[in-house]
């Protein structure tokens, strides 16, 4: 029976916990005596190639790159204010890993502003830098697959708006 196929070899993903990813195929496997069509997404930036089931591939989040108007809302967000809470980091900490881990542009936006530092403001903790850096990367990859520019570009794009938000 021929499974419904939602992406094809050469489209441009993305995997919630990964960020943006290339299909580079589909391909059948025999996994403890079943056999299961999978997409094989690769993923540049860090070397790695994940295998999707294509029945789990919406359950698993993974998703088309978002529309320009879906970008665009997310970079609004980026704009605001930030809305840090006063709670404790730890907490902080696993409400920016989960937004993160969303794959939603919108949410990983809001962390980004959230930990940005502009000029002037102290210095952030490791553990806030190392958050802020995954957040900004995840977001530039997408940012630069929806904007068909280069990543360097899509970084200074997204730092020349948080410094003057």
């Amino acid at each position: 029976m021929p499974e419904k196929r939602d992406f094809s070899k050469g489209d441009l993903v993305v995997y919630p916990t990964h960020g943006v990813g290339k299909i580079v195929g589909v391909e059948t496997q025999e996994i403890a005596g079943h056999r299961l069509s999978l997409f094989v997404v690769h993923f540049d930036k860090d070397r790695m190639t994940l295998r999707v089931p294509l029945a789990k591939a919406k359950l698993s989040g993974l998703r088309r790159l978002s529309t320009r108007k879906e970008m665009d809302a997310a970079l609004t967000r980026l704009k605001g204010r930030s809305r840090a809470k006063r709670t404790m980091w730890s907490r902080r900490a696993q409400e920016y890993e989960a937004k993160i881990n969303s794959g939603n542009p919108a949410s990983i936006a809001e962390v980004v502003r959230d930990l940005y530092r502009n000029v002037g403001q102290p210095e952030q903790s490791y553990s806030e830098r190392q958050i802020y850096q995954a957040a900004m990367d995840r977001l530039v990859r997408e940012f630069a697959a929806v904007e068909k520019i280069g990543e360097d570009v899509a970084t200074k794009r997204l730092e020349q708006m948080l410094s003057v938000a």
